[in-house]
């Protein structure tokens, strides 16, 4: 059985060597779905029997782990010099910096390997992350699967 939980966020970026408009600071409202595999749970008497995980749960990790840091957040490329040593004269500005620069690709990734430890079979009915689904925009997203990323 799968389930899905999506939750919202604001952030901004760059992507300093693209050849067009995302070059320039700007921003998104962006929409990160989970979706997690597992058995309905059967312990009786649970207030989540017959759930994979209950919804409230779902939505309570991803927004510690992703959306309480990046929400209202610059996304930036650790190797984007300039663009870092700006936000860093900013005193009370959250930014937070990744390895390659802030794609949706690899920011969808990088969601999925922070949840994915997270939600792993918690209460033993075999749950897992199956993927995540990061949009840029309402018609522009990447998804990052368990298959795919347990490759490399």
């Amino acid at each position: 059985m799968r389930i899905t939980r999506r939750l919202e966020f604001d952030a901004g970026h760059r992507i300093p060597a693209h050849d067009s408009q995302c070059r320039h600071l700007h921003g998104h409202r962006y929409a990160l779905e989970v979706t997690l595999s597992g058995d309905p749970i059967a312990e009786r008497g649970a207030s989540n029997e017959a759930m994979v995980m209950d919804f409230s749960e779902v939505k309570a990790i991803a927004k510690r782990i992703i959306v309480d840091d990046w929400d209202h957040a610059f996304l930036a490329y650790r190797g984007d010099a300039a663009v870092v040593g700006f936000l860093a004269t900013l005193p009370t500005h959250r930014t937070v910096l990744f390895d390659a620069p802030p794609t949706v690709e690899h920011l969808a990734e990088s969601a999925f390997r922070l949840l994915e430890p997270e939600y792993r079979d918690r209460y033993g009915n075999h749950l897992r992350l199956e993927r995540v689904r990061l949009y840029e925009t309402p018609n522009c997203w990447a998804d990052a699967e368990c298959a795919d990323l347990g490759r490399r």
